[in-house]
């Protein structure tokens, strides 16, 4: 069955979309040779007391399992769509576009668009997210992804090296393919590590040598890069933010930027990704809280004046920003410390 909108593609798309595979089918072939590498040239063959041998295969095939169980959900977890009611109706679209010489009125139909929908997250310059490719205004924490060509819901990055969008559908699976291809490169490097000191005494020869060999250098090297990887996100859940929002915090209506705007305290923020099931926190399978549209945000950011349109800007100093409200931007360096937040002022909007 041919996917919606792909029967008029010419063959460059389809060219250029099996391209993008590269980089997985890499991987794979990674994989399935250290498979081989370890399973035969190691265990069944090398390896000679009995008991290492089934030591070695049993931890072997949970780690690479899970591997193997968690890169497949990052891979094919769809990313999600933006609901139809975020969507400009033609009308309204098609005066968004008869007014692109006045930012001021363009913002006005967005604002009235956007006026029973559930969105705190504004641009830098106060005016409501919109995506004139796909005619929507944004949800809370979506980006357009040029590669998917969509927004994407909680747009963490596109990675090549599985051809998707990490979002808010497959972030905890991305997290642990990420912790479970580190476990298994340290676990290769732990046991082959004898044998790789035996290869370079001379006590070790013949073919299956030069696959051990290779087999430590390359979990070394992909070790350490996953290390980095890996400890980068595991920061980034503890607080409640995306590589995106890493490099620019979201702006909220009528408080400005806010790194930690989503941050619900480290525990909250974990489960946030994980779940409430304690059972299921290392599984790859769907236990993320929300719907990917709407988050938790701290009170504070609910207190005061919220965002104020263009026509309304008596009491201000012209840029949507009422004067009380000021006076707590000037003051945000007190409150944006380590542990910024107490749990008990959490609400969801």
């Amino acid at each position: 069955m041919a996917v919606p909108g792909t029967e008029r593609k010419g063959s460059c798309f389809w060219c250029l979309k099996a391209v993008k595979w590269i980089p997985v089918l890499f991987i794979i072939t990674i994989v399935a040779w250290s498979y081989y590498a370890y399973v035969i040239q190691l265990c069944l063959i090398t390896v000679e007391n009995t008991i290492a041998q089934i030591f070695y295969f049993i931890f072997f095939h949970l780690f690479f399992f899970m591997f193997c169980w968690s890169y497949a959900q990052t891979i094919f977890t769809d990313i999600g769509r933006v609901p139809n009611n975020f969507r400009l109706a033609e009308a309204d679209f098609e005066a968004y576009l008869h007014h692109n010489d006045s930012l001021e009125l363009q913002n006005r139909i967005l604002e009235n668009c956007s006026k029973n929908l559930p969105v705190t997250n504004v641009t830098i310059g106060g005016t409501v997210r919109f995506c004139d490719k796909c005619k929507m205004i944004k949800p809370d924490r979506t980006h357009h992804c040029s590669v998917c060509g969509e927004c994407v819901l909680k747009m963490d990055h596109h990675c090549p090296w599985i051809n998707n969008c990490v979002c808010f559908t497959n972030y905890k699976f991305f997290v642990l393919f990420l912790g479970y291809a580190l476990l298994y490169c340290i676990y290769i490097c732990l046991t082959s590590l004898p044998y790789f000191i035996a290869f370079w005494k001379g006590d070790l020869q013949g073919m299956g040598s030069f696959h051990i060999l290779f087999l430590f250098f390359v979990a070394i090297m992909f070790g350490v890069s996953l290390m980095s990887l890996f400890g980068y996100h595991c920061y980034l859940v503890l607080e409640n933010r995306t590589t995106l929002e890493a490099f620019r915090p979201p702006s909220f209506r009528g408080v400005g930027a806010d790194k930690y705007g989503f941050h619900l305290g480290r525990f909250k923020n974990f489960k946030e990704v994980f779940g409430e099931d304690a059972k299921t926190w290392f599984l790859p399978v769907s236990t993320s809280l929300g719907d990917g549209i709407q988050y938790p945000i701290h009170s504070r950011l609910l207190q005061g004046p919220t965002y104020y349109s263009m026509d309304n800007t008596q009491n201000s100093l012209g840029d949507g920003i009422s004067f009380p409200q000021r006076n707590m931007d000037e003051d945000q360096e007190g409150l944006l410390h380590e542990h910024p937040f107490d749990e008990e002022e959490l609400r969801y909007p």
